[in-house]
């Protein structure tokens, strides 16, 4: 389970770039009418293009809970790019928690198979009946950091959720060809049973 720990704050999304993507009049004493509207069309998109991707865009904090690793001696984190490694944690069966050494692991940076790795021959073991807590950092750093395609992307995807705002008969799923076509280099390819 991937759980959130911290939003993207408001000042973080490009609300005025939107706007100038959207060109939007600028000038009136209602500027700022459709703001809360236009965030979350920009929340959304950014989600669809993190979920299709497999990368969070701006820097946020998460804690991904699991009860077995796919691997004795390393395993892939779920969202790229990773900076950092906070904490790596036991839970056990009643609740308790432990936290790992860090020096029994350490983080490998990569844009499409972030992971850790065992600093010996295995990660430590999950108690019976508990979890394993990795609290990380993942995401290109503030919107300017983001990869140009990427922002791109998010601002088609919004333009597009905005221009259709109305539509409910649009099919599940469905991204337009050129956002899909930003995103394809970023997907991930797993042959075989992957790691």
């Amino acid at each position: 389970m991937l759980k959130e720990d911290t939003d993207i704050p408001l000042a973080s999304l490009p609300v005025e770039a939107f706007k100038s993507h959207l060109r939007l009049g600028t000038g009136f004493a209602s500027d700022v009418v459709q703001d809360e509207v236009l965030e979350s069309f920009l929340r959304a998109a950014m989600a669809a293009v993190e979920a299709r991707t497999g990368k969070a865009l701006i820097a946020r904090d998460f804690t991904w809970r699991i009860v077995g690793w796919r691997r004795a001696d390393v395993q892939v984190l779920p969202l790229g790019p990773v900076s950092a490694v906070s904490a790596v944690r036991r839970v056990y069966g009643d609740g308790s928690e432990a936290v790992v050494e860090a020096g029994l692991y350490r983080l490998v940076q990569d844009l499409h198979v972030p992971r850790i790795e065992s600093a010996g021959a295995m990660l430590p073991t999950i108690p019976t009946g508990g979890a394993v807590e990795i609290a990380f950092t993942a995401g290109f750093g503030a919107w300017e950091a983001v990869p140009a395609d990427l922002r791109q992307a998010v601002m088609l995807l919004a333009a597009h959720y905005y221009e259709f705002r109305g539509e409910t008969g649009l099919g599940e799923g469905c991204m337009p060809f050129g956002v899909s076509s930003l995103l394809a280099r970023y997907r991930n390819l797993r042959l075989g049973m992957g790691q």
